[in-house]
């Protein structure tokens, strides 16, 4: 079941559900979810492997940060892929996972955002793929409200999270054994 927004700020307030939202969510959240920020954006390079044992994930480089005291804004043109990266950190406990909607507006510009599940017990900043699939050329300017998060129960409690993302993590240093 989603959890509704209510609920939602007391788990903020209690467990620290979701850190460094913006006010606009805190004092009123639209929907049944928080809209995240756009806080980094990484361009990749290099080489991927994805084994069934071993992995290692492309190079990046961070070609746009957010800094709440002055504006910036990153162009991207039709063709574009890029790793995103979340202002707001998550702290899932064992009985909550996350799940994540571009918002309309991302792809009425012709932005495809590819999001994925969030499993119990991960903490940090949440990392998606993000590519300009429509005609036109599209500036995000950072801090600007990018996805949206639902977060649901977990009946029976879940596993908590293992893998090697915990704490935000964008990409592998080197080939690696997978947990």
């Amino acid at each position: 079941m989603v959890i509704g927004p209510k609920k939602l700020l007391q788990l903020v307030k209690k467990v620290k559900l979701v850190e460094d939202l913006a006010e606009r969510e805190l004092a009123n959240p639209e929907g049944a979810g928080f809209d995240l920020r756009l806080g980094e954006v990484h361009s990749i390079k290099g080489k991927a492997f994805l084994g069934i044992n071993e992995r290692e994930t492309p190079a990046i480089k961070t070609v746009a940060l957010y800094d709440k005291k002055k504006s910036s804004s990153i162009k991207i043109k039709p063709g574009d892929f890029y790793l995103i990266s979340t202002i707001e950190k998550v702290n899932l406990p064992q009985d909550i996972t996350a799940n994540f909607k571009p918002r309309t507006t991302t792809f009425r510009s012709g932005l495809f955002i590819r999001t994925g599940n969030v499993a119990p017990g991960y903490k940090g900043k949440l990392t998606f793929g993000m590519k300009n699939e429509g005609p036109v050329p599209v500036t995000l300017e950072l801090g600007c409200r990018i996805v949206h998060v639902q977060f649901e129960w977990v009946d029976g409690d879940g596993n908590l999270y293992r893998g090697q993302w915990q704490h935000g993590r964008v990409t592998t240093k080197r080939r690696e054994t997978q947990v």
